[in-house]
This record gives C-alpha cells, structure tokens and sequence, in this order.
C-alpha cells in the first residue's frame, strides 16, 4: 500500500444516506470558481458514461455482496480513467460526491467484505490519486432515515437497508476518519444548513490556499 500517497485536487463528500451532503457541492463548486479554479462536480457511483449504467444496475438489481464490490471498482476505474484522472492533469478541481471510503463505510462495514480485497482494488484503480480533503457528514442513522422518508420517492437498493445496516456504515466512517485525521473533515449533519455551509465552506478556503497552484501534495498519510 505504500504506493498510495499522491492527494490532487480532489474533493469528496462522504455520509450515509439522508446527511444532505449532496446539498452542498454547488456552493463549494463557485467557491472554487470564484477563487479562479475550474471544477469538475461528478458522483459516485457514476461521473462517466459506463459508470452511470453500472450505476443503475448498482442501485435497482439484485445482487451478492462480491458482485457489488466489483461493479462498484468497475465503476470507479472507468470513471477515474475518463474524469478524474484527465480534469486533475489540466489543474482541475474535481468535487465527488463520494468516493472510495463509500465503499469502505457500505461495502467493508455495511456488507462485511475483506478488507484485503478493498484495499486490493483500491490500489489498483486510483493508487495515484488520493482526496485532499473529505468531508464527512455525519448523522445519527435513524434521523438519516427520517429525512429520507420525506425527502425521497421510491427507494434504491442501499437506501432499503435497515438501521441496522446504516449503524454499521456509519462506525466504519468513523473508522476512516480515525485512520485519516488530516484529510477527514467530520461535518455535524444534525446542524441547519447555515452552520453547516459556513463550517464547510470556511474549511474549503484554507484547503485551497494550502495546496501549492498547479501541484499535488506528495506525501501524503491520506489512505
């Protein structure tokens, strides 16, 4: 693993389904703009054409534990190919809603799959491309499924698990974040939507003035 250890221009936004994460990226997107920054807002799974069909198969067929893990990394190595990887070399900002510690926090923890196979495909799709910053949204699973009772139609395959499901998702995004203090961001999801921008919004400008124009950080302890 110690070829992870390149973080670029990546933002990701982490969290269970039902923490509003996905609320916030068109205001971190003009952050980025107005700071003089082009950026590429692009979702997991999916953010190219490939990946946008698995992603239907992902969240509407039926399907073991082991299929999903490997159409999830399908997914992402074509979307790293055909996005990410080609934005970050032309000094792109690219702002994902969710990335690989989704996997680890709803494949690992949630689904209980080895950690060695993770950490294998991992390496293989995108060990040259690690986040600068995640923020994670964090929210207690029950007030999770509250807002996604009001705020949704019919429910995909992942946001039909039970709490049980969502609590263990959850302890393994905090497992992540115990693993990776200097590029986690844990956002408190129970706050309005004012605190949370300014929080998150706040934390992004001293992201942006950190990274040197034009260049990764190299180095870094982020996987």
């Amino acid at each position: 693993m110690e070829s992870i250890g390149v973080r670029q221009r990546l933002i990701t936004l982490e969290g269970i389904d039902g923490a509003g994460k996905s609320t916030h990226i068109k205001a971190m997107a003009q952050l980025l703009q107005e700071q003089g920054g082009s950026v590429l807002v692009s979702r997991e799974p999916g953010g190219s054409a490939l990946a946008e069909r698995l992603r239907e198969l992902l969240l509407h067929e039926p399907m073991g534990s082991f299929t999903e893990l490997l159409l999830i990394f399908a997914a992402r190595n074509d979307h790293v190919e055909r996005s990410i990887r080609p934005a970050l070399a032309r000094g792109q900002w690219v702002l994902c809603d969710r990335f690989t510690d989704a996997t680890w926090a709803y494949q690992g923890a949630g689904r209980g799959m080895d950690a060695a196979q993770i950490a294998w495909l991992e390496a293989s799709v995108h060990a040259d491309v690690q986040p600068l910053r995640t923020y994670w949204f964090d929210l207690d699973p029950m007030e999770a499924a509250k807002r996604r009772a009001l705020s949704r139609g019919s429910a995909d395959r992942f946001e039909s698990e039970d709490l049980r499901f969502f609590e263990r998702v959850r302890t393994g995004y905090q497992e992540r974040a115990a693993l990776r203090p200097d590029c986690f961001f844990r956002i408190d999801a129970s706050q309005n939507q004012s605190q949370i921008a300014e929080l998150l919004l706040n934390d992004l400008k001293e992201c942006i003035q950190s990274l040197p124009a034009g260049a990764p950080i190299i180095g870094s302890d982020c996987a």
